[in-house]
């Protein structure tokens, strides 16, 4: 879960490095470090903190070159620290490698290498690639990285760098992302497109088990047996302004406000004269006949986006749907047949725990369809379909437009699935269809009264816990806002069913303390009513949230009210999540924390 850029070319890599690494901070950023050829040999400079303490060093002592390699840090082997920080090198500093993901094996490398004198400084996993690599060089670099990954076991992106071949840039890539960018008399790599976009919009994406060799003017795709590939290459044509904060303070609230064009966007030509075209998808009505039941598999907010998925496909399709949190799926032996449709869903498409089931579900037989945001990634490649959100980039580590537009996604191939299965009329199917053109202007309406929500923020940032609580689809939306508060506001946040708060929960309700309720699902809005008097009758206070037209009635009930535009029911989740996020965005503000990179998290994750 870092950021991995290299250069090599006829511009001084350093200002390309820390240009790239800026882009990609927010997938790590407890320390940064440059490894760069000068006239001195090679050269490393890193640091503890954010990418801005490494810059004022490099400021005060440049690194000039035209070849090197860069990093972000998010730690997982060793704290934050100046020693632990990437780039590493071998006990000569002749070898530098920058790495993303962890190499399981470490500590039987570790041990064998230091019995054979090499000099450890780190308590990283990393340090032991650079040390191996230099003890299986002899003279021809690619061969030594070769030799080397085929002893490590676990998951890595690599850039490598040594003395003794200073015009090379090696790269490798095993579960971990990494793309290729191509220029005239210069190429990079990168863990992400926005790293080199500045520079160049043609790029290969390396798959699983290739690595790269890179001079100033030429790029040799590779196996890990030296075999070379011909490939493609992919031509970006979204603009770096897009992934810039557009005059917004953050990078989450520009996010936040361009859900409107991320829902039509996802919609866009997947609708056509009131019914759902997906084109992108292989599945026919016959294929579709013979799904007997549906398994999605997700991690964290795309959890939670599954567990909506869940009830449009069973309301739409009634078929039986499971969801789970991917890190699971694996362990509990699932039951997997060919009838079997596995639907996973990853913002990145690189989520190591989600790819690992998209897998074992392929093993077993199923077809598995994906819901990304990122064309050419692992998960897209690796999918029999790809359903692509359109959210565009998505650079906060809380995500917000790519979690809405999954939303969207799932409405579109539930009502794809009944309308192909015939379950469904075309009247509904075209009424659905309707009610889904129309959030956009309605999320539209509800970002316009975020100064509501911003008041909301203030009085709930003051306290240290709070809940959540709604039924049916409510429930599911209601994690998602609790996961969001804790994520960016550090506030403890917990969301339940509400009709289990007397099973146990209302011990925790005390005086004062803040309880948000949702009740947009229009038959369980008198049990959840009565479930929020049970709160407000020990001391909660309550924010209600529901559709227009039903504030009066709830106003009897908690102490604020927030009406949403009416929709559907069953689309409740894609309207009634917006004010939840702008309502953490805002918490996190008052606590005076940084809502983009919050403390201990990274947005890609790429290790289990």
């Amino acid at each position: 879960m870092c950021g991995i850029v290299g250069y090599v070319g006829y511009r001084n890599s350093q200002d390309i490095l820390i240009s790239g690494l800026r882009k990609l901070e927010y997938r790590g950023y407890d320390s940064a470090g440059v490894a760069v050829f000068t006239n001195a040999g090679l050269e490393v400079k890193k640091a503890k903190g954010r990418l801005a303490v490494l810059e004022s060093h490099l400021e005060e002592r440049p690194l000039n070159g035209g070849i090197g390699i860069g990093h972000t840090r998010w730690a997982t082997h060793g704290k934050p620290s100046d020693v632990n920080s990437h780039p590493h090198t071998d006990t000569s500093s002749k070898f530098s490698v920058v790495h993303n993901g962890i190499i399981e094996n470490y500590l039987e490398l570790k041990e064998e290498l230091a019995a054979a004198g090499a000099k450890f400084v780190s308590e990283t996993d990393t340090e032991v690639i650079s040390h191996l690599i230099a003890s299986l060089y002899e003279g021809d670099i690619v061969k030594a990285v070769q030799k080397a990954v085929k002893r490590m076991r676990g998951a890595f992106a690599l850039g490598v760098l040594t003395e003794h071949e200073p015009e090379k840039l090696v790269a490798v890539r095993l579960a971990s992302p990494l793309i290729i960018g191509v220029g005239e008399g210069e190429n990079f790599i990168g863990s992400d497109i926005p790293a080199i976009l500045e520079y160049t919009r043609n790029v290969y994406i390396l798959n699983d088990g290739e690595m790269a060799v890179l001079t100033k003017n030429d790029v040799t795709l590779m196996t890990m047996e030296g075999n070379v590939i011909s490939r493609e290459m992919f031509h970006v044509d979204w603009d770096l302004v897009t992934a810039e904060k557009a005059g917004f303070d953050s990078f989450m609230l520009k996010e936040i406000h361009e859900q409107p064009k991320a829902y039509r966007d996802t919609m866009g030509s997947r609708i056509a004269d009131g019914r759902v075209v997906l084109k992108e998808i292989g599945l026919s009505a016959d294929q579709l006949k013979q799904v007997e039941r549906v398994h999605i598999v997700a991690c964290g907010t795309a959890y939670h986006a599954g567990l909506v998925g869940k009830s449009v496909i069973e309301k739409l399709v009634r078929i039986p749907v499971e969801t789970d949190v991917a890190s699971e799926y694996r362990y509990r032996d699932p039951i997997i047949t060919p009838n079997t449709l596995v639907i996973v869903v990853s913002q990145s498409g690189e989520t190591a725990d989600t790819l690992a089931a998209l897998r074992e579900a392929k093993r077993c037989g199923a077809r598995v369809l994906a819901i990304t945001n990122v064309v050419g990634s692992s998960v897209a490649r690796e999918a029999d379909d790809v359903i692509t959100t359109w959210a565009g980039p998505e650079i906060a580590v809380a995500s917000t437009k790519a979690y809405t537009s999954q939303l969207i996604a799932f409405y579109l191939f539930g009502l794809y699935m009944a309308q192909e299965l015939g379950i469904r009329d075309s009247a509904y199917i075209a009424e659905v269809i309707a009610a889904l053109e129309q959030l956009p202007e309605q999320v539209q309406a509800i970002l316009e009264r975020a100064e509501d929500m911003k008041v909301y923020a203030e009085q709930v940032a003051k306290h240290n816990s709070l809940f959540f609580i709604g039924r049916g689809l409510d429930y599911a939306v209601a994690l998602e806002g609790s996961l969001k508060l804790k994520e960016i506001s550090y506030i403890h946040s917990e969301a339940y069913a509400a009709g289990e708060l007397k099973h146990g929960t209302l011990a925790l309700i005390e005086d004062d303390i803040p309880v948000i309720a949702l009740a947009t699902q229009g038959e369980l809005i008198e049990k959840t009513v009565s479930n929020i008097k049970e709160v407000t009758a020990r001391g909660g206070y309550v924010y209600g949230f529901v559709f227009e037209g039903d504030e009066g009635e709830m106003a009897k009930s908690v102490n604020h009210v927030f009406a949403i535009p009416r929709t559907l029911p069953l689309l409740a989740p894609a309207l009634s999540v917006i004010p939840l996020q702008l309502l953490s965005y805002y918490a996190s503000l008052a606590r005076g924390n940084d809502v983009d990179k919050p403390r201990n998290l990274a947005k890609s994750v790429t290790v289990e």
